[in-house]
């Protein structure tokens, strides 16, 4: 089989369509990558064939003239996501014509596949792996973003459909229609819905890497939907620095990162964390920069705590007793996997939603802010440390992942939507 993936160039985007395109490989098939030049070594040093796009590095695009909110997350969204639907959707069929790929395997942030889903042109069938939190619209009226959990009251519904409307206003709409003037431009048709509903719902197949016990009831879902679990990571070969193999195993271990993306100031988790935690002899705290140099820090580390650019999560994690992160998906997902309890803090990209998702799953707590205090941090880690409550439901969650094979359900996802396609292509020939 032949397969062209799509990722738009993010670390956080790249990695889960690696993780499938490695699979692909290792049972014979030929898989090509497109996304940006910079990530060229790492697609070549996972095996797979690599085709460029120039996206002027706009998916990593940050407006620091505004104040989070939804005009900031509305202008950064368009320039990372709508903006290069153009140039993805010219070089995807430019590939489509000089591979004849059997199928295209898209991260959910490509929106170059867009056009291609809403055009009447004959192409391969379309499947997108999501990399964030299931983005449907909610039955209960609350505007995706803002990170609510779902509402329990009549009430709740009417305040969510009051604070909906003003989040369409100020986001939902103005992203819809500027992707509806990309579409027209192409010779496409306007988005059906919502932009993250029509992301969902408009490809053959749509792959959710979580399990259902992490997500919100929906009532009835897409039938193209797919829970498949925690996507398959190769093994890390960065070792763990010495300073692990040499730490007293008795002292409970609070992992903290702000990942690879909302990094840029780690005075907003990284240094409260640090500085919160700085006089408990009891624990080692252990930070990653997400890539950058650890000098960045503007804080002498304390005598508890020991950092890296970066550490091997696939043997990390199941070793440590808590997690500290702004909330990026696929942490957050690696974490639960292994049972590891969370305390979340972060509002940018999907974080919000990500942060809900981890209370409302009794997995942790989500304090819901960029700038959590000190005080705060401290609170959070020893109420989530000392209660036996918060990691019991992590381990059921684990669990819950522990029961779905990843590889199996994608692998066999990727096999039925390309046998219906072949089938019926064959029958209108």
């Amino acid at each position: 089989m032949k397969v062209l993936i799509a990722a738009t160039a993010l670390t956080g985007h790249i990695n889960p369509l690696l993780a499938v395109g490695r699979r692909l490989t290792a049972r014979g098939d030929d898989v090509v990558v497109m996304t940006a030049e910079r990530f060229r070594t790492k697609i070549e040093a996972s095996g797979l064939r690599f085709a460029p796009y120039d996206d002027g590095d706009a998916a990593e695009y940050r407006e620091t003239a505004l104040p989070a909110g939804p005009e900031r997350y509305r202008i950064e969204f368009a320039r990372r996501f709508i903006d290069p639907i153009p140039l993805q959707t010219g070089v995807l069929r430019t590939l489509i014509a000089a591979e004849e790929p059997d199928v295209i395997i898209a991260g959910s942030m490509m929106l170059g596949v867009l056009p291609l889903l809403l055009a009447s042109d004959r192409r391969p069938p379309i499947i997108v792996l999501n990399v964030s939190f299931l983005f449907l619209d909610r039955p209960d009226q609350a505007p995706v973003g803002l990170g609510l959990p779902p509402a329990r009251t009549e009430a709740e519904r009417t305040h969510y459909a009051l604070l909906k409307v003003g989040m369409d206003a100020a986001f939902a709409d103005p992203v819809r229609s500027a992707t509806d003037t990309q579409l027209a431009r192409l010779g496409a048709s306007s988005l059906p819905a919502s932009l993250p509903h029509s992301i969902a719902v408009l490809p053959d197949l749509f792959l959710q890497p979580t399990v259902p016990a992490f997500e919100y009831d929906f009532g009835r879902l897409p039938l193209n939907l797919r829970f498949v679990g925690l996507l398959p990571a190769p093994k890390s070969e960065a070792p763990l620095p010495d300073w692990w193999h040499a730490r007293d195993p008795a002292k409970p271990v609070v992992l903290v990162t702000q990942g690879t993306l909302a990094n840029a100031d780690f005075g907003e988790l990284i240094e409260p964390t640090l500085a919160a935690l700085a006089d408990r002899d009891d624990l080692l705290v252990v930070v990653t920069t997400g890539g950058r140099p650890v000098e960045a820090l503007e804080m002498p580390l304390p005598g508890n705590a020991r950092a890296a650019s970066f550490l091997p999560f696939d043997a990390l994690l199941p070793q440590i007793n808590l997690l500290v992160t702004n909330g990026g998906y696929g942490s957050v997902s690696q974490a639960l996997a292994v049972g590891v309890p969370i305390v979340s803090a972060g509002l940018t990209e999907d974080k919000a939603e990500v942060g809900a998702r981890i209370g409302w799953a009794g997995a942790g707590l989500n304090l819901a802010t960029n700038t959590p205090t000190q005080g705060a941090l401290r609170t959070a880690i020893d109420t989530v440390l000392g209660s036996p409550r918060f990691r019991a439901r992590a381990a059921a969650l684990a669990r819950d992942f522990q029961g779905l094979d990843s590889s199996r359900q994608i692998l066999d996802a990727i096999d039925e939507v390309v046998g219906v396609h072949a089938a019926v292509e064959e029958a209108v020939a």
